[in-house]
């Protein structure tokens, strides 16, 4: 995909999360966005997704300009696919029901359908066995990967993920980045904010390090994470490669 962000400001109350972010990607698959706590990837991952409006600035994907009006946003929305790392199941609803759901609402397929798409995209990623169970009878890996086949089954145009990982152990985290490298392997785009640097290393075609608000370097991994070129991103790494 073809990535451009030109001038991206976003502010909540008198706090400036996005200052003035511009960046031209021509050909990315996948874009993983590093940087400490409060840096403001997740709120640049949420105004991709569309579920945040900036209050200035241009993105477009592929060449096609990211909406501002309601009803265009709302069609951008329903062609990307989201993970949350909060996972944002329905606690009430079977693993097969969650993923139904959006197909049969938003999507607008028929029943039988959205039934029919929802198992195939679990038996996929071997999850079929879980299909009538609720989220509470899920590990936590089971609920992210769920998430992630809910995201996939609306076949997006691209896979948007936010700390997919954070709320896991180890066991489960490898289940989960695996799942996430074999969409990749697969030629789906995608755009993952991380603090699994190890991952962002052999995953990202490009890594973007953000922190307070600006991009302050975008470069493939090899560069970024062996000659980082600022201050704030080697301090970064070294903080968080030290173990």
């Amino acid at each position: 995909m073809r990535l451009e962000l030109s001038g991206i400001t976003k502010t909540f109350g008198s706090h400036r999360v996005i200052d003035d972010i511009s960046l031209d990607l021509p050909d990315v698959h996948a874009f993983v966005l590093i940087g400490p706590s409060g840096g403001g990837k997740s709120t640049l991952l949420r105004i991709l997704a569309g579920l945040e409006r900036a209050e200035a600035g241009r993105i477009a994907i592929d060449g096609s300009e990211l909406p501002r009006d309601d009803e265009p946003l709302r069609q951008y929305r329903s062609g990307i696919g989201t993970v949350f790392q909060a996972y944002n199941l329905f606690p009430h609803l079977t693993a097969l029901e969650n993923i139904m759901l959006p197909l049969e609402k938003v999507h607008r397929l028929p029943r039988d359908e959205a039934r029919a798409r929802a198992i195939e995209t679990l038996r996929r990623f071997q999850l079929e066995p879980h299909a009538h169970k609720k989220p509470a009878q899920l590990s936590g890996g089971q609920k992210q990967r769920v998430a992630i086949t809910r995201a996939v089954a609306i076949k997006p145009r691209i896979l948007l993920f936010d700390e997919p990982t954070s709320a896991l152990d180890p066991e489960m985290t490898a289940e989960v980045l695996e799942m996430i490298e074999e969409l990749k392997r697969e030629g789906r785009d995608l755009v993952l904010v991380t603090h699994e640097m190890a991952f962002a290393r052999v995953a990202a075609d490009q890594v973007a390090f953000l922190d307070n608000g600006k991009i302050l370097e975008c470069s493939p991994p090899g560069q970024i994470f062996t000659a980082a070129r600022s201050e704030s991103c080697r301090r970064f790494l070294g903080r968080i490669l030290r173990y």
